[in-house]
Formats: structure tokens, C-alpha cells, sequence
């Protein structure tokens, strides 16, 4: 009899405790739904965004068929820099995981160097034998995405992203014409972007650190034959790095 009072005892805090675990699980549930932050935010349409950017360019380069036979560029090299940029975010939802997303205007001060190394330096010119020209472009931008989401895990979630841009540089100097020290560029340029960003849920707006790849696909180089820095290049493409904080509510 004394063992059954005890096997009896043993089962009824076993039953007490899974009861104390069910009504704590509940209570715990309850808590974390009343601290989802924004949580009508995913039934909107459509909504806003601004977004404050750090860019890193370079150019890919591509030497001219007539760089060997040039006794003085020797070595043509691309550097990174850094830029900075501001966008605002139309983003449109098309269902629960897949989003468009429109950034306009964006505007972003990206510079790019090209660092030459020259056998014969003019001495008039104040040439050295290694010479670093700095090409600066403002890009008013328009790039279009295609946003894949994840499931909302409380305040947070992750996605993914591509898709094209278009830009037009307002600083182009393809029509200067004592561009004797520039390397010219054309104004418009396409390309194509992906990244990944993360969403932080805030009690009034949406934190959105993200990093993206830009690479533009078109020619944006005006070559000059006439000139020694430009005519030793054939094609160049843009390549960016960019990070952005992104702003949405």
C-alpha cells in the first residue's frame, strides 16, 4: 500500500508539473504577441522608406588592343573608394513572401581611381612615373528589386534581393574638351544588383541593415584616341559595394 501511495504521489506532481509547463508556455505566447512590434505593418500594401548609403566603387578595366604597342602607360590599375549616398524606398507587396521594391531618387557621390604607372613622364606636365587619376560621378540612380522574404520570427526577419538599375551621372565629362589629365565617361550606365538585408522590428519604424553587389553591364568609358590616359583603355564597367541603414515605417 505504501509503495502505490508513493507510485500515485510520484504521477500526480508529474501531471502538476506538465500543467504548470502548459499554462507557463501560454503565458509566455501570450507575453511575446503583446511585444510583436508594428504588427499590422504586414498587412499594408504599400508603403515608404528612406535609406542612408555607404558605397565602395571601382572600375573593371579592360586594356585596349593598343596598349602593347604604348611605350609609355605600362600598368593601368583600378583602387577602391569610398562614397556616400541617399536613397528613398517604394516597396510594394505582391504576396506574403515576395515584394517590389523602387528606389528613387537615388543619389549616390561615388568615386573611382585609376592609378597609371608611366615609363616617360613629362617633366612639363609634372608627370611622375606613377600617376593616380580620380574620376568622380554623382549617380542619380533608379534601381528596381525583386524582394524574396522570410517568416517574421518576433521582431525580426531576413531577405533577399535582385534585380537591374539605370543611372545618369550628373558630373559625366565625355564632352570636355581640355581633358588632357581626365579619363572621360559616359553618362548613362546599366547593371544589374543583388543582396541580403535583415528587418528589425521598432516599436514606431523598421531598421534595415543591407549590403548589396552592383555591377554595371555597359560600356561606360568615351574613348578619346588622342588623349595617353583614356586611349590605353578600352572598356570600363562600374563595380560597387554598397551598404545601406534603411529607414521604413
Amino acid at each position: 500500500m505504501y509503495n502505490l501511495l508513493r507510485q500515485k504521489k510520484s504521477q500526480l506532481k508529474v501531471w502538476a508539473a506538465g500543467l504548470m509547463l502548459m499554462v507557463a508556455s501560454q503565458q509566455v505566447s501570450a507575453q511575446l504577441r503583446d511585444q510583436l512590434n508594428l504588427p499590422d505593418h504586414d498587412s499594408k500594401r504599400y508603403y515608404l522608406g528612406i535609406g542612408l548609403i555607404y558605397n565602395n566603387s571601382r572600375f573593371q578595366v579592360s586594356q585596349h588592343s593598343s596598349f602593347l604597342q604604348n611605350d609609355s602607360v605600362m600598368v593601368t590599375e583600378p583602387e577602391n573608394i569610398g562614397g556616400f549616398g541617399l536613397a528613398g524606398m517604394h516597396t510594394l507587396r505582391i504576396s506574403p513572401r515576395f515584394e517590389i521594391r523602387a528606389i528613387f531618387p537615388q543619389l549616390l557621390f561615388a568615386y573611382k581611381n585609376l592609378t597609371y604607372h608611366i615609363k616617360y613622364p613629362d617633366a612639363s606636365k609634372n608627370e611622375q612615373t606613377v600617376m593616380t587619376k580620380r574620376v568622380e560621378s554623382i549617380l542619380l540612380g533608379l534601381p528596381v528589386h525583386l524582394k524574396f522574404r522570410s517568416d517574421r520570427i518576433g521582431n525580426f526577419r531576413v531577405y533577399m534581393f535582385g534585380g537591374a538599375k539605370f543611372e545618369y551621372d550628373l558630373a559625366s565629362n565625355s564632352t570636355a574638351r581640355k581633358a588632357e589629365d581626365l579619363v572621360k565617361l559616359t553618362k548613362y550606365d546599366f547593371g544589374v544588383e543583388a543582396g541580403i538585408g535583415f528587418n528589425f522590428y521598432f516599436p514606431v519604424f523598421i531598421l534595415s541593415p543591407e549590403i548589396k553587389v552592383s555591377n554595371g553591364i555597359s560600356n561606360i568609358h568615351s574613348r578619346d584616341v588622342n588623349l595617353k590616359y583614356s586611349s590605353a583603355i578600352d572598356k570600363l564597367n562600374s563595380r560597387m559595394i554598397v551598404f545601406s541603414l534603411i529607414f521604413e515605417g
